[in-house]
Formats: C-alpha cells, structure tokens, sequence
C-alpha cells in the first residue's frame, strides 16, 4: 500500500529547514561585508552564528524528515555550499584580509582551498561516525592565528600541514554522532563553545590572548580522542575487539 503524500504543514516545516540552513548564505555576505571593512569583531561574530545554524540544521532536517517529504531537493547539497563558504572561503580569505598573510603569500590560501574542495568531493568524506581526513576547520584555525597574533610562519606552517592532513584518511570524532566517549566529547565542547564565542565577540580584549591559550584544550583533547578513535574503526583496540554499543564510553546521547 502506497504512503499518503506529506501533509502541507510537514512540506512547510521541511522548507522551513532547508530556508534555515541558507541563512548561512546572508551570513556569508555579511562576512564578507566586515572583511572589506576590516573589522574582525564583526567577522568573527557573523562567522559563529553561521556556525550556530550549521551545528543545530542537521537535528532539525531529521527531526521534520525533510529527504522523504522533499525527495525533489538536495539539503545536503545546500548544506555543503554554505559550509565550504564559511569553513574554508571565508576563514582563508580572511588571514591576509586582516593582516595575518602578507599580500605577496596571500597566493598560499590556494593551497588549503583546493585541498578542502577536494575533502568535500570525497563520497567518504564523512561516514556515520567519522570525518574522514582533516575535516577543514579553517575557521577555528583563522579565529586561533589572529586572537594569539600568530606570526607569518607559523600561518603558512598550519596551512601546509593541515591542507596535507585532508589527504591522509584519520578518522576524526563527528561530535555529533560520534558513540565513542560522547558525552565527554559533547560536555567539553559546550565549555569550548563558551569561551570560543567569547573570543568571537572580543577579539581584542586583554583577556582575549589568555582565554585562547586556555581553550586549546578542547582541540588537543579532540586531536588525541581522534587518535583513538581512528584506531577503534580498524579494530586495533588493546582487546582486539570492534567498538562495543553496551560499553558505557560508546553511549550515545539522548537526542
């Protein structure tokens, strides 16, 4: 027996999520916008929200179950412009936009650009639980390099390295749906988000420098459960064994 076709109200609500994702587009501009003024504050503030919309579109787009009542149109697709557009575009146009590249290395963003659209053309860059390769953070590394005054070596230095590590297939935690020390991972990251979306609205306080030395400890903690994850995945835990749903540390959250 064939399904009834969406009600109109369920139509509404999925178009009101794929409408929600492309407000990341407007953000975009408005980036773009504080960029030729030169005003990082304002940069960086438009830069979280978009970030903001991208963490909380995807809950909503299953929650309404938008690929079944508009089979017809692509969120994902939608959702990987606005993404490449606010974690590798804007973020790299931004490091010689606000000083950290001079303009005659200002050619060197090309090198994480191509990079990134490469990862974003992988069929496996994302798997149910896993980033697959570097999965282009560029705007938290942009946030990092301009609040602790990075020098010009150590921009170009994390451009190369991390435009390498896209290549090299380590399975990165997805937070969202990662299993595997969930909620430690999710706990951590709230406290981070804090204090990122603090640095975001001040920039150039006093307090900023010692704050963002102070967070680097969710990205190191990221990085090493990463390592460890990516292990898990090739079963090569100390007991041998593949990730265990009943072990408390792969515990999914409640959402």
């Amino acid at each position: 027996m064939a399904s009834s076709p969406p009600s109109p109200q369920r139509r509404l609500a999925a178009w009101g999520v794929h409408l929600y994702t492309a407000l990341g587009l407007p953000l975009a501009f408005l980036c773009v916008q504080a960029l030729v003024d030169g005003d990082a504050a304002r940069f960086f503030v438009f830069s979280a929200l978009a970030c903001a919309v991208d963490a909380s579109d995807g809950f909503l787009a299953r929650k309404v179950g938008v690929k079944e009542v508009l089979p017809g149109f692509s969120g994902r697709r939608l959702d990987d412009i606005v993404d490449y557009l606010h974690f590798v575009c804007l973020p790299l146009a931004a490091l010689p936009a606000l000083g950290l590249l001079p303009a005659e290395l200002a050619w060197v963003v090309v090198v994480p650009l191509m990079a990134s659209a490469y990862g974003f053309c992988q069929e496996q860059a994302k798997t149910e639980e896993s980033f697959v390769g570097f999965p282009s953070y560029w705007n938290v590394l942009a946030l990092y390099l301009y609040v602790l005054g990075a020098s010009t070596q150590v921009v170009v230095g994390s451009l190369l390295v991390l435009s390498a590590l896209v290549f090299v297939p380590i399975h990165y935690v997805y937070p969202s749906r990662t299993r595997f020390m969930q909620r430690t991972t999710v706990g951590l990251g709230l406290v981070w988000t804090a204090m990122v979306v603090a640095l975001s609205l001040s920039p150039h306080a006093a307090w900023a420098v010692q704050l963002g030395w102070v967070s680097l400890f969710y990205p190191a903690y990221y990085v090493g459960l990463s390592l460890v994850h990516h292990r898990r995945v090739h079963g090569d835990d100390a007991d041998g064994d593949p990730p265990d749903p009943a072990d408390p540390a792969d515990e999914p959250l409640a959402v």
